[in-house]
C-alpha cells in the first residue's frame, strides 16, 4: 500500500510557478490550491511518496 506525506505551502500570487516548481523538484505533487486568509494569497496543499525504510 502506497503511503504519502503532505505538506500546506503558502502562495504568492507574484510567484506561484517559482515556489510550485521548487517544490515539485523535491518530488512533490500538487493536489489543490484554495483560496489563503487574504485575496493575495493562495495556499497549495502538496503530496508526495513515503520513503520507505532500507
Amino acid at each position: 500500500m502506497t503511503k504519502w506525506e503532505y505538506v500546506t505551502v503558502p502562495l504568492l500570487v507574484h510567484a506561484t510557478k517559482q515556489i510550485l516548481d521548487t517544490w515539485g523538484e523535491d518530488g512533490y505533487e500538487l493536489v489543490q490550491v484554495v483560496p489563503g486568509p487574504n485575496p493575495e494569497q493562495l495556499v497549495a496543499y502538496l503530496k508526495r511518496e513515503k520513503q520507505g525504510k532500507s
